[in-house]
């Protein structure tokens, strides 16, 4: 049974889904140490049944099941990335199916899964608590959870550099609001060890987590007028102020910008912890 999506997200991501489609490949490499991290990691716990949450277009899905062997299932809430993630499926020949879903609500197999892992997916949810509840009882006593999430925005200057130099000429940009959902919504540590606690996980651990990522220079212009929330406001921009906030953003971003790639530390917290006996 599928249930309903949480529809703000839904509607924000069937909006910006095609430009993720777009600069996949271009991601998956930028982040492929988070993706290294997830896959060690599921070796690591032997994992032959995995849930993927947040899955966008399967990069971390489809890593997982070719480096281990898993069955692993991806849910997302964004159609046009799951099309995208069947196709590579698809074409790599894996055994991964994708659902499109809230997992916040979606009614899963009970006890089925022995990792239960996502990179930046869990941070949009409008109830983390249940969310996370609900991510326990689709997995099987003594099964792991294994997150990577943003810490804050603080800590990773590059994520808000297009928006704070566009802010002059988009003034609708919303402000990047505190444990909201969102990017940022999991930086407080506090309070994610409450929210795992209150889902009922147990050995929670929460490390901090440092990766030298880089984007190539010639994608940068792409990257400041399709991703992020500079990106959707862009979507309704005149030509004029279009222009103006690439030119204004791009060069704004010069001071990360050497040996012809935009270097950052990608600043996150791995969230590992058990679920445990169902009672």
């Amino acid at each position: 049974m599928t249930t309903p999506l949480d529809k703000d997200q839904s509607d924000r991501w069937a909006t910006s889904g095609t430009a993720w489609v777009d600069f996949q490949d271009l991601i998956g490499r930028v982040l492929r140490p988070l993706e290294d991290l997830l896959v060690e990691t599921a070796r690591i716990d032997g994992a032959r049944r995995v849930l993927d949450v947040g899955c966008g277009t399967g990069g971390t899905t489809l890593a997982v099941a070719r480096a281990t062997g898993a069955r692993c299932t991806g849910v997302d809430i964004a159609e046009p990335m799951l099309e995208a993630a069947r196709a590579n499926a698809e074409l790599a020949g894996l055994p991964v199916d994708f659902v499109c879903a809230d997992a916040q609500t979606h009614t899963f197999d009970p006890a089925v899964y022995d990792l239960v892992m996502s990179r930046f997916g869990v941070m949009f949810f409008a109830d983390p608590v249940a969310a996370f509840a609900n991510l326990r009882h689709a997995t099987r006593s003594g099964g792991r959870l294994a997150c990577v999430v943003w810490r804050a925005a603080a800590d990773n200057p590059f994520f808000t550099t297009a928006e704070d130099a566009a802010a002059p000429l988009l003034p609708d940009l919303g402000p990047r609001i505190p444990d909201a959902p969102g990017q940022f919504g999991f930086a407080d540590r506090d309070r994610v060890a409450g929210i795992l606690a209150d889902a009922g996980w147990t050995d929670i651990d929460i490390t901090p987590v440092d990766a030298d990522c880089a984007l190539p220079e010639s994608e940068l212009t792409g990257y400041v007028s399709r991703l992020g929330p500079v990106g959707l406001a862009l979507l309704e921009a005149d030509e004029a102020t279009r222009a103006k906030v690439v030119e204004v953003v791009r060069a704004a971003f010069e001071p990360f910008v050497h040996d012809g790639a935009a270097h950052f530390t990608a600043a996150c917290w791995l969230l590992r912890a058990t679920a445990p006996e169902h009672g």
